[in-house]
């Protein structure tokens, strides 16, 4: 046999109101969302230019299978993106 149930009334139950945000408060908390949205931003960007790397240093050693032209471009864009990452993550350590 299942136990029956009821109802019972909770008349001691205190709603708590949310406090709420001030103005300057609320601008404070969407500035550091913003500027960690900005970071997570920066990190992909980062993230994205070593996958380039990669692909264009394939390029690049890939011999007689890629035109001399392509991987001269990709030789030059594996140089160019290392410095730029390297200097993306000094700029992003320093904020």
């Amino acid at each position: 046999m299942s136990p029956s149930l009821s109802v019972v009334a909770d008349n001691d139950l205190k709603v708590v109101a949310p406090k709420t945000e001030t103005v300057s408060e609320r601008v404070r908390r969407l500035q550091a969302e913003a500027r960690q949205l900005a970071r997570d931003h920066v990190k992909s960007l980062s993230a994205a230019m070593v996958d380039l790397e990669q692909l264009a240093a394939e390029i690049a050693e890939g011999g007689d299978a890629y035109a001399p032209g392509i991987r001269e471009v990709a030789r030059q864009l594996v140089e160019d993106l290392d410095s730029r990452v390297q200097t993306l993550e000094a700029i992003a350590a320093r904020t």
